[in-house]
């Protein structure tokens, strides 16, 4: 197969970057005094619409969720998104050498494959490999992310035993609004973003470009276990990303809305500790959006779509192989006024199809799932139930459900008590992979118990949870499977944590702080019953504070992980480590700010996935033009 993309990419994104730049002194397309539409997307900043499939102010979801908006992303400038979501509240990454590399992430103390990622709506991932490539969904493209933890297969299907994590992507602020951010840093990085934005009352749209380079570092050491067969590689691993966002709606009368929206992000990395040191990527995302709604009585929505997930693989500059994986996304979903309270349901519908190099025996399958979904609140008590009936082509049908309690008992504190199931489907690789995979596996299931706190005041909130979850039929490596071992349900676990946030305003100070303490073991009565999961650290925690002083911004970020182990066998320890980041910002004209940032100031060397290095003292200088909203 040739390593050649079968689908059309943006022609000349980056000659498309400088003539947005142009446009930043363009006359605005609509007036000024035009108001926002009353749409979904104009409310972003007052709701979350994850944790329940419809909009609901953040402070009356029943589920643990956490909010990343634009503001705290361009204040925190982080690098990348994992480094934007590490350390954030049962929330844990592990990575494989710095910017572009392999990066999973680990919900409550879950798989990583156990976490489902949305990007507006549509799930991404490679059917394959059953993870999703966050680490090439470029920062610049995101306007916001919603983390919902815990278990949420009755509302999305399969994957969702950990969590959700929903990214959107950029989306129009004011009537007319340009952004440009030019900046570089250590390690030959440099970064670029251009974009032009706007809304009047009946329509909206937005084009963001963004690139973004860096020589990179050393990623791999070496396993002193494996020097006698690897070939050491003392090089600099970089990366390069160059991505595409675009978005359009209208609204048509006073009952319908239609939307469509795109990202293409492409990118080629280098790395080590591997029989392939190169590749190309793609992800692809493109969708569409009908919606009806009547007042608050009734509302149907239809989305359409399709994600792409592709890697075409080298070895010192030859071609390997490829792993490419279409999924074509259809869902339909009515939310009715009933019994008090809102009734939610639907039928979502999604095909895998898998191109490759490697001989799969089945390419395709097709899931279908019907869900309902019953809320409502009744004076100091919130109610949430759910259900769903998933059918796969490949290993037929599972039903899980949910149920979700909340009770403010006091002025500014609520009580919330959960229970939900959940599943993951076996990945491709390991359903088909030739001389390895299983087709007669089943799901991993599990089921999952929480009971929380939560307070607000005038100065902030706060949030505790304790959580059980239990995951039975977890696919794990069996030795004993001919020929070379394989994929087996053998495995089981028990998953007990706390977690805690705080956010607050002191005397001008902007202060957040969230902790996890995870009891993650292996429960599956062999000889590593009772270790510890891989890759998982007991405890982590993130602290950041901001402060502006007229004109200027100042900030630190403080991250921690205890230590972890690697391998099942809790044989190979990967100590835990602290880093500090500082930055500083100052607006040196009304729609310009320049930003400088300082990453792990103490030069700490430390890794999340053995034998990876880690960056270690870094700097980046920015400067970014966007108009007040």
């Amino acid at each position: 197969m040739s390593p050649q993309n079968r689908i059309p990419a943006p022609a000349a994104i980056l000659p498309l970057a400088l003539a947005l730049a142009a446009l930043l002194a363009a006359p605005a397309p609509v007036r000024a005094d035009d108001g926002p539409p009353e749409d979904e997307t104009a409310a972003l900043d007052r709701v979350v619409v994850t944790a329940s499939r419809t909009a609901q102010p953040a402070e009356r979801a029943l589920a643990a969720v956490t909010v990343i908006d634009r503001e705290r992303i361009e204040r925190l400038q982080p690098a990348s998104l994992q480094d934007l979501l590490r350390g954030e509240v049962g929330v844990s990454i592990a990575n494989n050498g710095g910017a572009g590399k392999l990066s999973t992430m680990f919900v409550r103390g879950t798989e990583s494959d156990h976490v489902l990622v949305l990007v507006d709506g549509l799930r991404v991932g490679a059917a394959t490999a059953g993870l999703a490539s966050f680490q090439d969904i470029p920062v610049e493209q995101i306007e916001r992310i919603e983390i919902v933890r815990g278990p949420f297969s009755s509302l999305y299907g399969a994957d969702a035993i950990g969590g959700v994590v929903h990214v959107f992507t950029r989306r129009p602020a004011a009537a007319f609004q340009p952004s440009l951010f030019v900046g570089a840093g250590s390690d030959d990085t440099q970064r670029y973003g251009v974009g032009v934005s706007g809304r009047s009352k009946a329509a909206w749209y937005s084009l963001q470009a963004a690139h973004d380079t860096t020589a990179g570092i050393d990623a791999y050491r070496g396993n002193p276990a494996w020097a006698a067969f690897e070939t050491p590689e003392p090089d600099r691993d970089g990366y390069r990303n160059t991505s595409l966002s675009l978005r359009a709606g209208t609204r048509v009368g006073e009952a319908w809305t239609l939307e469509a929206h795109g990202l293409r992000a492409e990118g080629f990395n280098e790395y080590d500790g591997s029989f392939v040191n190169e590749s190309d990527v793609v992800q692809q995302i493109v969708g569409s959006r009908v919606r009806y709604s009547v007042d608050d009585a009734l509302a149907v929505t239809l989305n359409l779509g399709r994600t792409v997930d592709i890697s075409d693989s080298y070895r010192n500059g030859r071609y390997v192989n490829t792993f490419e994986t279409w999924r074509d996304i259809g869902s339909l979903q009515a939310d009715v006024a009933a019994g008090g309270g809102l009734a939610s349901m639907g039928l979502d519908w999604w095909r895998d199809e898998v191109e490759s190099t490697t001989a799969f025996v089945v390419r395709e399958r097709i899931t279908r799932g019907l869900f309902a979904q019953w809320q409502r609140d009744a004076g100091a008590h919130a109610f949430r139930f759910g259900a769903r009936r998933d059918e796969d082509g490949q290993f037929g049908g599972r039903t899980t459900g949910s149920a979700s309690w909340g009770w403010d008992f006091a002025e500014g504190l609520r009580l919330v008590a959960s229970f939900g199931t959940a599943f993951k489907a076996p990945s491709f690789n390991e359903l088909y992979f030739p001389y390895y995979g299983i087709p007669t596996l089943r799901p991993e299931t599990s089921r999952s118990a929480e009971l929380g706190l939560r307070g607000r005041a005038a100065r902030g909130g706060w949030s505790v949870q304790a959580f059980d979850t239990r995951v039975d039929d977890l696919i794990v490596h069996n030795a004993a499977l001919p020929p070379f071992g394989g994929p087996d349900n053998i495995g089981r676990a028990r998953i007990r944590g706390v977690e805690a946030s705080a956010d607050a305003r002191l005397a001008g100070w902007q202060l957040r702080g969230s902790a996890t303490w995870l009891d993650p073991r292996n429960a599956s009565g062999g000889a590593h019953h009772g270790n510890w999961l891989p890759r998982r650290a007991r405890l982590g925690g993130r602290i950041d504070v901001d402060r502006d002083f007229g004109a200027f911004s100042a900030g630190a970020s403080v991250t921690a992980s205890g230590e972890r182990f690697d391998d099942a066998a809790n044989a190979v320890r990967v100590g835990g480590h602290a880093v500090t980041d500082l930055r500083l910002g100052f607006d040196v004209a009304a729609d310009w700010s320049l930003l400088l940032t300082a990453t792990n100031v103490f030069d700490r060397r430390y890794e999340t996935a053995a034998f990876y290095n880690q960056p270690g003292r870094g700097w980046f200088l920015g400067l970014r033009h966007r108009p007040a909203r």
